[in-house]
């Protein structure tokens, strides 16, 4: 019995389901920011709190958290913190998975309609946030604030609806094998390297922090300042593991006339007193360079995850070829989102040398990448290419199911005599199953299609009288019942 087919949806709970997820991730997410703002306003030391200041103050910091750059007295502001982008990212792809799941579809109509929707009120919001900014204190380009927002709620939406369940699969199926081990090795690659720029962070933190302490209590004194800018530095704690990044592949990065890199170190004077900042070395070191090494070993990793994949070698440098172009868009996006104008002054801008980041980390994990998996062997149990797996499987399958030759037609069974019944008695299957305990199935079986082709030619003759039928019937049975005992 079939199972029951759940009911369709009705029209108005989808338009309900599509209006709320279009607009409570950017609705929520102004209320998140203008509620931090009070906060922070409420409880610092000479701080004013205003209601409508409050509310006006949340919309520039709603378009920072969607990476718009916004112009306060002249001042251009590019370099936002990536957190809180990374959260509203989240918003937006949590309210699309839910919203599919209430609609219980993975139509990828569906999804698409609902991906573009939330895009589109990210946009449309954006954009009247900065018509909203008339005055001469803050500007914001009107048209950054339209496909900013629309292209970040567009990306977080589609990993959201990827998320809900089939539409992943589907996805992944129309993807060959060699593609999806490169792009996991490239997501491998690019987590390691993020992960080597943490460690350098954190490495930066332990040694300098009575600095830190110094700059809390020196620039943030009191409960309220101190929370302004401890939150400040989160906001911008993962701009700093990009820095950190691209420090470990080489370029480094700058801060106005300081550049910080393995081979260079540009002293540029005092720098901002943000608390996160005293991460940054005073001198260089010696044994800076060795870090470079480290995308080296990352692509020899991926070389060995992906010298499995196929016996080919050029197929496996295809894979190596997607993993370094999953590696390639990662960190130019990256680099470039975590840096920016600083406002003017000394400080200003923050540079993370993006492209030659990008082009480093291509060469350094690539090159070795992809000599492991031209000349490497694949250890024993390491998987094959998986297509070539379905065939070896299916031909297994096939030889098991079809050892026996093709069925017969329906004529031969309909015009087989009891001749063909008696060569098949119990003597013959206990051989059958004695033999098979020897391992001798095939001549078993060769046996029995010579048997069953001579049992053919003898019914093609003059048919046996009755008698002759019965006797060759009952015949066999008080041997075959000796015979098992």
């Amino acid at each position: 019995m079939a199972p029951p087919q759940p009911a369709p949806t009705s029209q108005l709970t989808r338009a309900k389901a599509f209006v709320l997820a279009a607009a409570v991730p950017p609705v929520a997410g102004y209320a998140v920011v203008a509620a931090v703002l009070a906060l922070v306003t409420g409880i610092a030391p000479h701080a004013t709190f205003s209601v409508s200041g409050v509310l006006a103050a949340a919309l520039p910091a709603w378009l920072a958290a969607h990476q718009v750059p916004v112009t306060i007295a002249g001042a251009e502001f590019g370099a936002l913190p990536l957190l809180a982008t990374l959260l509203v990212m989240l918003l937006a792809g949590r309210c699309a998975a839910r919203a599919l799941t209430r609609l219980d579809s993975c139509s990828p109509v569906d999804a698409g309609v609902l991906v573009g929707s939330i895009a589109a009120a990210h946009g449309v919001c954006g954009l009247v946030a900065a018509l909203a900014q008339t005055g001469p204190v803050v500007t914001v380009d009107p048209l950054a604030a339209l496909y900013y927002p629309a292209l970040i709620a567009a990306v977080a939406a589609t990993v959201g609806v990827l998320r809900r369940g089939g539409l992943a699969g589907d996805l992944a199926e129309r993807v060959d094998d060699v593609a999806r081990h490169g792009l996991v090795a490239g997501a491998f690659s690019v987590g390691s390297l993020l992960a080597a720029g943490a460690a350098v962070l954190t490495f930066g933190f332990a040694t300098s922090a009575s600095t830190m302490r110094e700059l809390f209590a020196g620039f943030a004194p009191g409960v309220g300042a101190g929370l302004g800018m401890l939150l400040l530095c989160l906001g911008y704690l993962p701009n700093a593991v990009v820095a950190g990044t691209a420090f470990v592949a080489g370029p480094g990065f700058a801060i106005g006339d300081l550049d910080v890199s393995p081979m260079v170190f540009t002293d540029g004077g005092r720098v901002p007193g943000l608390p996160l900042l005293a991460a940054l070395p005073e001198q260089q070191a010696g044994w800076w360079p060795v870090l470079c090494l480290v995308p080296v070993g990352v692509g020899i990793l991926v070389g060995r995850r992906l010298r499995g994949v196929a016996e080919r070698p050029l197929t496996r440098l295809r894979a190596v070829a997607v993993a370094v172009g999953v590696l390639a868009v990662v960190t130019v996006v990256a680099a470039g989102s975590a840096g920016g104008r600083l406002g003017g002054g000394a400080f200003d801008p923050l540079t993370l040398h993006a492209p030659a980041v990008s082009l480093i980390l291509v060469v350094a994990v690539g090159a070795p990448a992809a000599a492991v998996a031209w000349f490497g062997v694949p250890a024993p149990g390491e998987p094959e290419e998986t297509t070539e797996a379905w065939d070896y499987w299916s031909d297994t399958w096939y030889d098991d199911g079809h050892d026996d030759g093709p069925a017969a037609e329906p004529d031969d069974q309909t015009d087989a005599e009891p001749d063909d019944r008696a060569g098949t008695g119990p003597d013959d299957r206990t051989d059958d199953k004695a033999d098979d305990r020897a391992g001798d199935r095939a001549d078993d079986r060769t046996g029995d299609r010579a048997g069953d082709r001579a049992g053919e030619t003898e019914s093609a003759g003059p048919e046996p009288e009755e008698d002759t039928e019965e006797t060759e019937r009952t015949e066999p049975t008080e041997p075959a019942e000796a015979g098992g005992r």
